[in-house]
């Protein structure tokens, strides 16, 4: 193990954004970390695949007794779910919120901890409907652990929810960003290859996606490009070698840094597998989107980015020659990425539905090349494989 691999793997408190608690063996702080969040009665937020392998368990063992659970967290989080969520959370009188697993538990977590002193209509507070205002301090304390390295919603200030009527909508405050981060790389261990890889590649289209964006905020480039450079590094080890807690730690940072730079917005990746994720049937994981979306829309920003491209090269180890496009693309097919959104049961009748929503997203605003309702017609006819 490198010099650069200890470090990775060490415990470590790191206070940006919010206070994080980062190494093997951290979730144990977890009483500590309730605490120091002034929480003394949490509802519990996972889905029933952790709660079948025994981390809800785990988890709640390290709260105090009689915590609660809610479990019925959809792989695209709901409104309606949320609302089940508060009830559960009133009825027993909560005080506060600890969400387990991936970004869907974490953003409905966050839903739900909104709705405990914001009141009205839900969507009032979505980012396109200038909700970011009205998002107030008080949200809930809410803490999170992930169990994969994926969405970086741990530290991030978005949570996307499904309305009933099947728009997907960003909600997004510093407020929103959770009291506590408690990342746990040993928690990733169990993750299967398929979702190591596709939860991976969504931690990889982050970082490239807000290194990317126009906004001006050259910290958050820094952690995006040094975030890009472990994921590229150690994707396939985690893949291959899933007990490799080496390649775990350094795939939960670069993870951890995706969602600390969301604070410069993404882009038309995004805004296309938002769209995307709200769809009814097929139910579509947004890690295999972003995985899909990536290359083409990389190759349509490509004029318009100045040197981004070669510098992101150079962070991941590429030759500044390398098309970074063609390089993505490489890799999701080394790790089993479906080839396309045919092959994933999206029809094309859904397409202009997709168009309109995608243009309707708050990534939109910040793809660094304009894009129109033909552009994202044309990203989508060449991704329907």
């Amino acid at each position: 193990m490198t010099s650069g691999e200890r470090g990775a793997a060490a415990m470590a408190t790191i206070t940006y954004l919010t206070t994080i608690e980062f190494g093997p063996g951290v979730v144990s702080a977890l009483p500590e970390q309730l605490a120091a969040a002034g929480i003394s009665r949490p509802l519990c937020v996972s889905d029933r695949g952790l709660a079948a392998a025994g981390l809800v368990d785990r988890i709640i063992g390290l709260c105090p007794p009689g915590t609660p659970a809610f479990l019925d967290v959809p792989a695209n989080p709901t409104a309606a779910a949320a609302h089940a969520a508060l009830e559960l959370y009133r009825a027993h009188r909560c005080d506060g919120i600890c969400a387990v697993g991936g970004g869907s538990p974490i953003d409905l977590a966050k839903c739900t901890a909104l709705m405990v002193d914001h009141t009205g209509p839900l969507e009032s507070y979505a980012a396109i409907y200038g909700g970011v205002a009205r998002i107030t301090s008080a949200v809930a304390p809410l803490i999170a652990i992930p169990t994969t390295a994926g969405t970086g919603s741990e530290v991030g200030r978005a949570a996307l929810i499904t309305l009933d009527d099947r728009r997907k909508l960003g909600f997004i405050s510093p407020h929103l960003i959770p009291r506590r981060a408690i990342c746990d790389p040993e928690l990733t261990l169990g993750l299967p290859p398929s979702l190591t890889a596709a939860t991976g590649l969504d931690a990889l289209s982050h970082c490239i996606e807000t290194f990317l964006s126009p906004r001006f905020n050259p910290p958050a480039e820094a952690i995006a490009l040094d975030g890009a450079g472990r994921i590229w590094r150690n994707l396939e080890k985690a893949f291959a070698h899933g007990s490799d807690l080496s390649a775990r730690s350094e795939m939960s940072m670069g993870a951890l840094q995706g969602g600390l730079t969301f604070q410069k917005g993404l882009g038309a990746v995004h805004a296309l597998s938002h769209a995307l994720g709200g769809l009814e049937s097929p139910a579509l994981h947004h890690g295999t989107l972003n995985a899909i979306l990536l290359p083409p829309v990389i190759r349509f920003n490509a004029g318009h980015v100045g040197d981004k491209l070669q510098r992101l090269s150079a962070a991941m180890g590429l030759a500044r020659t390398a098309d970074l496009a063609d390089e993505i693309e490489s890799l999701n097919s080394r790790l089993g990425i479906p080839p396309g959104l045919k092959t994933m049961g999206v029809s094309v009748d859904k397409l202009p539905w997709i168009v309109d929503r995608s243009l309707a997203d708050h990534s939109h605003a910040t793809n660094p090349r304009p894009a129109t309702a033909d552009d994202y017609a044309r990203l989508l006819a060449e991704v329907m494989v």
